[in-house]
């Protein structure tokens, strides 16, 4: 049995995806899906699982994923992954549940569209599976309207014929009732071609169909029947979206996209074989043994192919760059496959779908790669040597901050401080500071004004530790241990707003530099040049996490903040309204857009505000034009 922990994932997406379980033999145990990976695959390695969850993540040695566009998009292929591995705790699932599929009899003399859930049989097309059954039972309808191909049983059909009378659907236009020769075999025919085509190019030709339809019937005030085929065209875009996820099954192609982060670069590969995704990969591309200006993607298709049985090589190759060499490239694939081979990158479509999330899924394996690397104590230290070395330090940075300030046009500035202690980041030691701007403000001034009361806190917190200190021999106070190492987002103007604060408060032992994000260059102050790391650097790679995390900080405060000042600007023109009930009122309804939704009645429960300041309030929200914002990032959601 494994422990659990031993092989806990770090740095997982919060994105849908599929996720799989292997076992010591590298046997897959169990595919899961997820609209948030992150959330699902975390509940794994927590304490009192169920029986039979507890049993699996102990069986298993490690655990994989791959990120999809959606929660559709995540079902799809993990249906198809349960068909391909069969894995053992999958098998309550795998006997509950089917999909069904839409399928054209074209082996009869009179095709029939129905919907099956049954193992595919051949001489039958197939379109599907769809994770949306109630959609494609309602576009079925629609379907037959545009393409009135026969629907009935074979029973049925057999007796129509007999008795020369047609069902109910062909008097309402849903079957073109080949039975009573309506149609003949041929256009019959023709009419289940064109519903292939339809099913296998798009829905344009009967969305505009329909359109035109639902027009007409408005234009003639026939509203109820235009209702009705607006309906229709909400299913059929619903069940498209539910094609949308699988794909086609003409589609057999290896996959791969290189995703590049500065001088890192990893690759994924999927292959699709008649619609199934079979596997994926993904891999790190080492430069610092590539040869310059390296051909990558030649380099990858050679190294995939070259040591790989014929019948491996499929007869397309989908990439998000073009080789240098393709036609020689692809001249050397046809010889090992005995047949046709093309590369391609793709434009638009499917395939330019497919190759997208190909690539965030290269993204996310460098992430996780460069993450784990951070984490490894040998890495990190260095990095610290190579940055004290850089800079002229005495000694490593053990304890780092970085400062960066966020704001739109000057309104709701707020600054963020993060710590990074031994080149990890210390999160409960992060800080965020809201800007005075009641002088004058600009990015300088905020930078000197956050770095000086930075400093002063530390001067104060230092003073009152070695009280505390000499007269109870208690820890210190987190503020109270000094950086070894400034950091600010920026380049000489925020580096000299920065080292002023530190002159004025005579704390300029500290040492300091700024990271400029436009060619990331090292800035010192004082000099007139900065510093260039090289771009495989390690230091270098540590200070742009630690700026870019300081960034991450700083938006997520700047957003919560600004959300809250337009909350509360609309109710501070209310003239019966204080700042206790204005605070009532947000921590009861949350935002003024729910404020509007409420009645009076509600409005006057809360504490302090009686029904007239409840009526005032919704008739001056009924009278106002102010948009309502979203809580979570202040931006504008309606303007009503």
């Amino acid at each position: 049995m494994t422990e659990p922990n031993s092989y806990r994932p770090a740095d997982i997406p919060s994105l849908p995806g599929v996720y799989r379980f292997f076992d010591g033999q590298q046997k897959v145990l169990y595919v899961g899906k997820a609209l948030n990976l992150k959330s699902r695959l975390t509940s794994y390695f927590q304490s009192n699982l169920p029986e039979r969850t507890n049993r699996m993540v102990h069986e298993a040695v490690r655990v994989d994923w791959t990120i999809v566009d959606t929660e559709v998009e995540a079902l799809q292929l993990e249906f198809s992954w349960i068909k391909q591995f069969n894995p053992p705790f999958n098998v309550q699932f795998r006997d509950d549940k089917s999909y069904p599929y839409l399928a054209l009899s074209m082996q009869d003399e009179y095709p029939r569209i129905f919907i099956t859930r049954k193992q595919k049989r051949p001489g039958i097309r197939y379109f599907g599976p769809f994770t949306h059954a109630w959609a494609l039972r309602s576009t079925f309808d629609v379907l037959l309207k545009v393409y009135p191909v026969r629907s009935c049983s074979d029973a049925n059909f057999e007796k129509a014929r007999r008795t020369n009378r047609q069902c109910l659907l062909g008097d309402i236009g849903k079957c073109a009732a080949p039975c009573v020769g309506w149609i003949s075999t041929e256009d019959h025919r023709a009419l289940a071609s064109r519903l292939i085509s339809f099913m296998e190019a798009g829905q344009a030709e009967i969305t505009s169909a329909l359109e035109s339809e639902m027009a007409a019937a408005a234009a003639g005030e026939e509203f109820e029947r235009a209702a009705k085929i607006r309906d229709q065209i909400s299913s059929l875009e619903r069940a498209r979206e539910s094609t949308d996820a699988s794909l086609s099954e003409s589609l057999s192609a290896d996959v791969i996209a290189i995703h590049r982060d500065g001088v890192r670069a990893a690759a994924s590969l999927f292959i699709i074989r008649k619609g199934s995704i079979r596997g994926s990969r993904s891999w790190m591309i080492d430069h610092t043994k590539a040869i310059e200006n390296q051909d990558e993607i030649t380099a990858l298709i050679l190294s995939l192919y070259g040591t790989s049985s014929d019948s491996d090589v499929p007869n397309e190759i989908i990439t998000n760059e073009q080789p240098h060499d393709g036609q020689v490239l692809a001249a050397w694939l046809a010889g090992k496959r005995g047949a046709k081979v093309e590369i391609r990158v793709p434009q638009r479509g499917e395939k330019l779908a497919i190759l997208e999330t190909v690539k965030r899924n290269a993204q996310y394996a460098l992430i996780q790669y460069v993450n784990k690397r951070s984490a490894d104590t040998a890495i990190s230290g260095k990095a610290l040597t190579e940055i004290q070395s850089a800079l002229g330090l005495l000694a490593p940075p053990l304890r780092i901050e970085c400062f960066d300030i966020s704001n739109i046009s000057g309104t709701s500035v707020v600054a963020s401080m993060v710590v990074f202690e031994d080149g990890m980041p210390k999160k409960s030691e992060y800080r965020r500071f809201i800007i005075d701007t009641s002088t004058a403000w600009d990015d300088t001034r905020a930078i000197n004004q956050v770095i000086s009361r930075r400093i002063k806190r530390l001067m104060n917190e230092r003073e009152i530790d070695g009280h505390a200190l000499h007269e109870s021999g208690g820890a210190r106070n987190k503020f109270s241990y000094p950086p070894q190492l400034i950091v600010v987002d920026g380049g000489a103007p925020q580096v000299s707003a920065a080292y002023q604060a530190l002159t004025d408060a005579g704390a300029t032992d500290i040492p300091l530099c700024g990271l400029a994000k436009r060619l990331e260059e090292v800035w010192l102050p004082n000099t007139s040049d900065p510093l260039i790391l090289p771009r495989s650097s390690e230091g270098l790679y540590l200070l742009q996490r630690i700026r870019d995390e300081a960034h991450r900080f700083a938006i997520a405060f700047h957003r919560s903040r600004r959300s809250r000042v337009m909350l509360e600007s609309l109710l501070d023109e209310i003239p019966q309204l204080g700042e206790v009930r204005r605070a009532a009122l947000l921590n009861k309804f949350g935002s003024v857009a729910s404020i509007r939704k409420s009645s009076a009645e509600e409005i006057a429960k809360i504490p302090g505000i009686g029904p007239t300041i409840a009526e005032d309030i919704v008739e001056y929200l009924a009278r106002s034009s102010a948009p309502s914002f979203d809580a979570q990032t202040g931006e504008i959601t309606d303007g009503s």
